[in-house]
C-alpha cells in the first residue's frame, strides 16, 4: 500500500468525475478515469513506486 486516506479519496472522485465525463461526452478518453478508481480501490500506484513516494503513513 502506497496511497493514503486523503489521496484515495481524491482519486476515486476525480476517476468517476472523468468517467462521467467520458460517457456523457461519448468520448474514449474517460476510460482514463478507470486507472485512478482502480488505484484508489486497490491503495497501490505503480507510478509512486520508483520516487519511493507513499500517501499512507
Amino acid at each position: 500500500m502506497n496511497v493514503g486516506g486523503v489521496d484515495r479519496t481524491i482519486r476515486i472522485i476525480l476517476g468517476l468525475i472523468i468517467i462521467s465525463w467520458g460517457i456523457y461526452a461519448k468520448n474514449w478518453l474517460g476510460a482514463a478515469g478507470i486507472i485512478l478508481l482502480l488505484t484508489g480501490f486497490i491503495r497501490w500506484c505503480p507510478a509512486y513506486l520508483p520516487f519511493g513516494f507513499k500517501t499512507c503513513k
